[in-house]
């Protein structure tokens, strides 16, 4: 995979106010505030360099205000980090091909793996899967 790098001033170009705060600052959007997102067959990719990082059928409704998803669609892609802000120990999860700040991943999700990637919603696109 090829790391796509730019300046801050290119990425805060490309980004929304809060895409670039959540994406590039390690941020997190407030909950249940992106909830445009289809439920049909697609990926969800990195807002920031386009990359696949989950797919719609590892998505599911954890009721915590964030996309969630049980497993990245390419475990290659998707990044992981100790983050000890917040007084609290977390895994960070990030986009492996530009390091943008996607969330976190928690051991308490669905089967078959167990685990929750907390995602702001700001950090994806949505493509639909060409029917």
């Amino acid at each position: 995979m090829q790391k796509i790098e730019k300046s801050e001033a290119d990425w805060r170009a490309q980004l929304s106010d809060l895409a670039y705060k959540v994406t590039r600052k390690h941020g997190t959007e407030r909950a249940f505030t992106h909830d445009d997102f289809p439920k049909v067959a697609g990926t969800f990719r990195c807002v920031c360099c386009n990359a696949e990082l989950f797919d719609q059928a590892q998505k599911f409704d954890s009721g915590t205000g964030w996309p969630s998803f049980w497993a990245p669609k390419d475990a290659e892609m998707v990044g992981e980090s100790s983050d000890n802000s917040w007084l609290m120990k977390r895994t960070e999860v990030h986009c492996n091909q530009c390091a943008a700040h996607l969330g976190h991943v928690f051991p308490d999700g669905p089967q078959p793996t167990g685990q929750r990637y907390c995602i702001n919603g700001v950090a994806l696109t949505f493509e639909p899967d060409e029917a």
